[in-house]
């Protein structure tokens, strides 16, 4: 058996997959499954909660515990662990030993029957180098099969998302405006600065910044300083030109008069980096961005289309780096400004996160649905994950549908999980 096969085994016991009826113990007693219980997700307890099973005429109500071997019942520990006294069934792929609970009960083992099929298609998946694994099936799956899972999926991408701004709204009291700071700078990080962007901005002062607002540069100076990018071990002498040494002077005073201390200088990437996703022009966009308007929560709350979200969410970088990305060294001239495909990034890992996270901690529905609203009315991504799934038969409409394919891709397939991917139940059904 693979490494994964008590997966396959807990698979088949929550669905009822039964190789041979009737289901007899290790003993020869006949037992019958009335309630399979409620799959344990979590880490530590019994397999399965509130299972029913019938034995000898007398219904059983209590936990199973699964394993691949029963001598993993001692190589877990589990006969010294109250929490497993109430297992009622022991089952396994292979009966080695009789197992106790730690109040001395040995407890009845079914040897679990795997369909052969089930078990050759399974291995299939697990071993399959081609991504997806499952391409094989796909083009004979229904579309509302494809539709529902597409959906839950992308449920599931911004469920995920939610949860890192509950952690910001737990960090910060409940500060929901600094929560949309924090939120949307991690987002100018576009993946490979993201949490360089998140720790750094949790060290900005909301208060200092409204302050800064009438003086573009000083609070570009702000952030460039609290982000370690001004001091002389980060930029070269021969770089140091009249700019630099103008934002150097506005930290210093902001330094002395703030008590200001800045984060690490060596947290942000440069290498492989497109010259406009530099550090230094994500923060210069951020910086006049906030000194137009303060991004809040609550107007975001306001807008209904997706035009309204790229109108709050345009910047460009400050006139001096309109022909630089780093200081000291001129380039080509460009505006620096957020083309549309990074609005919409914005739109989808910021805007959709917080309306969606506030309508699920308040209860307002129509917030949840605008969300995945603003989802499905924006373009789809294009990348390697949604070229995969197009080449096997999926295709994306919107924004929507890429999001679930990357959580379907990060979650489950990079896992090897195919056994809670609707997709993969359908191949572990083929003949």
């Amino acid at each position: 058996m693979e490494y994964k096969m008590e997966y396959l085994l807990h698979y088949v016991w929550q669905h009822r997959i039964y190789g041979r009826l009737p289901l007899r113990l290790t003993d020869g007693r006949e037992v019958e499954v009335i309630d399979p219980g409620v799959h344990n997700l979590h880490a530590s307890g019994p397999d399965f909660f509130n299972a029913k099973v019938k034995l000898e005429g007398i219904v059983w109500a209590g936990n199973v515990e699964v394993h691949e071997q029963a001598s993993d019942w001692y190589r877990h520990h589990h006969e010294t662990d109250r929490a497993y006294n109430n297992v009622v069934l022991h089952v396994v792929g292979c009966a080695d030993t009789e197992v106790r609970t730690a109040d001395g009960k040995q407890l009845p083992q079914l040897v679990l029957d795997v369909p052969a099929q089930l078990e050759a298609n399974y291995r299939e998946l697990q071993n399959e180098e081609t991504y997806p694994p499952c391409y094989r099936v796909i083009p004979q799956i229904d579309a509302l099969t494809v539709h529902s899972w597409m959906s839950r999926l992308a449920v599931e991408r911004l469920e995920a998302k939610m949860r890192r701004v509950e952690d910001y709204l737990q960090r910060t009291g409940d500060d929901w405006e600094r929560v949309c700071f924090v939120t949307l700078a991690r987002n100018f990080g576009f993946g490979t600065n993201a949490q360089a962007f998140e720790h750094w901005a949790m060290t900005i002062r909301p208060s200092l910044v409204e302050s800064l607002r009438e003086s573009p540069r000083v609070l570009e100076a702000y952030f460039m300083g609290q982000a370690g990018l001004l001091g002389p071990e980060r930029v070269a002498e021969e770089q140091r030109d009249e700019y630099y040494l103008r934002l150097c002077e506005d930290y210093e005073g902001l330094q002395r008069a703030h008590g200001l201390l800045p984060i690490d200088g060596a947290l942000w990437k440069f290498g492989r980096l497109r010259p406009q996703n530099f550090p230094y022009v994500r923060l210069s966009q951020l910086a006049q961005l906030y000194a137009h308007r303060t991004v809040s929560l609550f107007a975001l709350l306001e807008f209904t289309q997706l035009r309204d979200f790229h109108a709050y969410f345009a910047t460009a970088a400050s006139p001096y780096w309109r022909n630089h990305y780093a200081f000291g060294t001129e380039s080509p001239r460009s505006e620096k400004k957020l083309r549309a495909a990074s609005l919409n990034l914005l739109v989808i890992n910021t805007a959709a996160p917080l309306l969606f996270a506030y309508g699920r901690k308040y209860l307002h529905e129509a917030f949840c649905e605008r969300a995945f609203g603003l989802l499905e009315a924006i373009p789809p991504e294009h990348n390697y994950i949604t070229r995969c799934w197009d080449r096997a038969g999926i295709a994306v409409a919107h924004a929507a549908d890429s999001q679930a394919l990357i959580q379907l891709r990060q979650q489950y397939c990079d896992r090897k999980d195919c056994l809670r991917c609707r997709f993969g139940a359908e191949y572990l059904r083929r003949r």
